[in-house]
């Protein structure tokens, strides 16, 4: 009788214990794949103890959940993983321990991964994401250059005939950014002027709003936000690589997350002249229409309206999901806000004349530019502007925005306020050049 009872007892631990790790469950899994890097989600109940570590010949990187039991969501994972991958060959899944599940990635590369918790926010619930950037990130000013060797077509030429139409790249010793610097010359130096214009080719950073993880806003009829973004952004690409004299260079090229301070980094890197936003503008009454063109404010936003926006765009980093635990000290220094009032001057500027196009193809919400602390926008030294495209939480606007020839109209509106700063404000050597 006791045997029995002890027996009784040691079936009830077992199945107590069995309940205690299976109660949290994997509610989602995704996986978001990009040359940047590829984020992979678990989106859960509760949030997940967990543990990484790496292993080598062949490369493999090694994540155990512990209180977590198999289920549908978490099998779809291995079957989720795209041939063409940059970094991922493949994921197992199975039971390690009792209560702990293991996930086995085999690489195809060296890789720097980075794996954090994200508490519930939004529609999201926790989730634990793993991040798989490349050991050695590819420079967007190195890529734009190749881009162009293949396309035969020369990255910046001069009219000056002291300086080589052909360029190299060098390092700075005192910044982590690429520069381009002329090859030295062979005639006799001309006397130095403070500024000169150089005829070279403009780099614009185009930037499509939200992706990956944050969608931006909906439209009733389902229409997410980043896809409307990432759409009219590609095609004001092919129309400024269309342009004699400028190239563009996309801060988002795919479905994935890139930070708002990561976003000003990147068109930093790529020596960007020039950086442009593009969102589609969402209100919580479906009447609410137009396009608007913002700059960032030093002394607070020129309305409620705005400050409102501002808030709502800033919170992009929540719902994408930062790893707070990575602290970037070149971030943190691009963010500082340095004397930005040329800068900002120079992004009115640029912003009227933007709204100006707009306001042929669209309905102006407001007749004026306006100015809020969008995170995005805080570049020291890069005019910024952030295009409101139209309003996707109205129907009508919703449904144009979805029309690839409006799309089209909207891009080429982008490039003609671009053309039209550039033409009232030729482009000066950057102090960040190196000039003969």
């Amino acid at each position: 009788m006791f045997k029995s009872f002890i027996k009784r007892i040691g079936i009830a631990f077992l199945i107590s214990s069995s309940y205690a790790y299976a109660a949290n469950e994997i509610t989602s899994a995704r996986i978001w794949p990009a040359q940047d890097y590829t984020r992979l989600t678990l989106e859960s109940k509760q949030a997940v103890a967990h543990t990484m570590f790496s292993i080598e010949n062949p490369d493999r990187l090694v994540v155990d959940l512990t209180g977590v039991d198999s289920n549908a969501e978490l099998n779809t994972l291995a079957s989720k993983i795209a041939a063409n991958d940059p970094y991922i060959k493949s994921i197992r899944i199975g039971r390690f321990k009792p209560s702990v599940m293991r996930l086995v990635l085999d690489l195809k590369t060296a890789i720097k991964p980075q794996l954090f918790d994200l508490k519930p926010v939004a529609e999201y619930g926790h989730r634990l994401v793993l991040d798989i950037y490349p050991a050695h990130p590819v420079d967007p000013m190195m890529a734009l250059l190749e881009a162009n060797k293949s396309a035969s077509s020369p990255l910046a030429t001069s009219t000056d005939s002291e300086t080589s139409s052909q360029l190299t790249v060098t390092p700075s010793s005192d910044e982590s950014v690429t520069h381009l610097t002329a090859p030295p010359s062979t005639a006799k130096p001309a006397a130095r002027r403070p500024t000169e214009l150089r005829a070279r080719t403009l780099i614009i950073a185009i930037d499509a709003g939200h992706g990956g993880e944050d969608p931006g806003a909906h439209g009733r009829a389902g229409t997410h936000e980043k896809n409307v973004t990432l759409a009219i952004a590609r095609k004001v690409k092919e129309l400024i690589d269309d342009t004699p004299n400028m190239r563009a260079v996309l801060i988002r090229d795919g479905d994935y997350f890139i930070p708002l301070g990561g976003r000003v980094v990147k068109a930093r890197l790529a020596n960007a002249d020039l950086f442009v936003s593009i969102h589609a503008d969402a209100f919580i009454k479906p009447s609410a229409r137009g396009s608007s063109v913002f700059a960032l404010s030093e002394h607070g936003a020129t309305s409620t309206a705005a400050r409102w926006l501002a808030k709502k765009e800033n919170e992009a980093d929540l719902i994408g999901g930062v790893n707070l635990d990575i602290k970037d000290p070149y971030l943190a220094r691009t963010l500082l806000d340095l004397s930005q009032t040329a800068t900002i001057s120079d992004s009115m500027k640029l912003a009227k004349y933007v709204l100006g196009e707009l306001g042929s193809i669209n309905e102006l919400h407001r007749g004026q530019v306006e100015q809020a602390g969008f995170a995005v926008l805080k570049s020291p030294d890069i005019p910024s502007i952030l295009v409101e495209t139209a309003f996707i939480s109205n129907p009508d606007e919703e449904r144009r925005l979805n029309d690839s020839q409006y799309q089209e109209k909207m891009a080429r509106a982008v490039l003609g306020g671009i053309t039209r700063y550039f033409a009232q404000n030729p482009a000066l050597s950057k102090p960040k050049l190196a000039q003969n």
